[in-house]
């Protein structure tokens, strides 16, 4: 009777490399989704944007696209401060859909003719950087940075329905489903005993989200 070979545990190399690999997938490459690209009701999109809607749309696909860059990052930050296995698999699981709003999000830009932001290996650096350290000051805490951070690209999110062209159905489906998803990651970590941020973390946050904003609308 052949007998199984017991499965090797990862090393910190190991853990190193794939995270790495992680790392450059969010970055530089074009993911696949799990989960199809959100479609209008109606399949018919109408006429092509104008020049100008198309630039706009582009540029606010980019901010989102920043935007799920980060949300890799800082939940690989994340789940590898945890000593919690649970936790740890919770924040692979929200990444793992995170990965589909990545892939959305590229996929418009390629369709809207626009680019990914230049500045996407610092944006992810930094989001790690955060998603660390919240894990290392402790699970409770790590948890309600999730929460806050959800909520916060939640009101993002609803801002840019509203700015979002008119005619721009395609952007604005995936748009309301991300924003969907968001609100789901943010109940399941309350429900996992997240605890409250201070005001001054969390105006922090504000600071810091609007900064990337701001500069991944043009760069």
């Amino acid at each position: 009777m052949q007998t199984v070979p017991a499965l090797r545990r990862l090393t910190p190399l190991d853990r190193l490399l794939a995270g790495a690999g992680r790392a450059m997938g969010a970055i530089a490459a074009a993911p696949g989704a799990s989960r199809p690209t959100p479609r209008p009701a109606s399949e018919v999109l109408g006429d092509p944007l104008p020049e100008a809607d198309r630039r706009l749309a582009g540029a606010l696909m980019r901010v989102n696209h920043v935007g799920e860059v980060c949300a890799q990052a800082l939940y690989e930050g994340q789940a590898a401060t945890t000593a919690d296995p649970r936790l740890e698999r919770f924040f692979r699981d929200a990444a793992a859909e995170e990965g589909d709003h990545l892939a959305w999000t590229r996929d418009r830009l390629d369709e809207l003719g626009a680019r990914p932001s230049l500045l996407n290996p610092l944006w992810y650096a930094g989001a790690f950087a955060f998603g660390a350290l919240a894990g290392r000051i402790g699970d409770r805490f790590s948890l309600g940075f999730m929460v806050e951070t959800e909520r916060q690209v939640e009101r993002h999110l609803a801002g840019h329905l509203e700015q979002l062209p008119e005619g721009d159905a395609a952007s604005r489906a995936i748009v309301e489903q991300m924003k969907r998803d968001e609100g789901g990651h943010a109940d399941h970590a309350e429900a996992l005993g997240a605890a409250p941020l201070p005001e001054p973390v969390r105006a922090a946050m504000r600071v810091a989200a609007k900064l990337m904003t701001e500069t991944a609308h043009r760069i």
